[in-house]
């Protein structure tokens, strides 16, 4: 087991940055799979990004292709959600999640996860 807390949100300004961790505890965080997700009030939990276990090869959605960055400090045991040219659509609630037993593949589904955080709000102002 993993456990998995989310910090760095906030609110911030059309066209700004953010940077969000997810600091990993428990079983060794090199043994996971990881991603972002994020959920706004009255719809589906929406993939963000994703790293492999090994490799790290990287997905993105066209939404947010070319503005956010997925990294992983595997010495810290943290993910990173770098987020820059920020607008209102990306409002809601970011989750980090976890997943065990992959090892060159980005897991770009809800189900694919087995671990969860609580969630941190980004909010930006329009």
């Amino acid at each position: 087991q993993v456990q998995l807390v989310e910090s760095g949100g906030g609110l911030v300004q059309p066209g700004g940055s953010l940077r969000l961790s997810c600091a990993a505890s428990g079983r060794i965080f090199t043994a996971y799979a990881m991603g972002w997700f994020r959920q706004a009030p009255g719809k589906e939990r929406e993939f963000v990004a994703g790293i492999s276990r090994i490799g790290g090869f990287t997905d993105y959605p066209q939404s947010v292709k070319g503005r956010f960055t997925i990294s992983r400090d595997n010495a810290k045991n943290t993910l990173y959600l770098q987020m820059n040219s920020l607008e209102p659509e990306d409002t809601a609630v970011y989750y980090c999640a976890a997943r065990a037993r992959v090892d060159y593949v980005v897991i770009t589904t809800a189900k694919g996860y087995e671990y969860w955080g609580q969630g941190t709000q980004v909010t930006v102002s329009s």
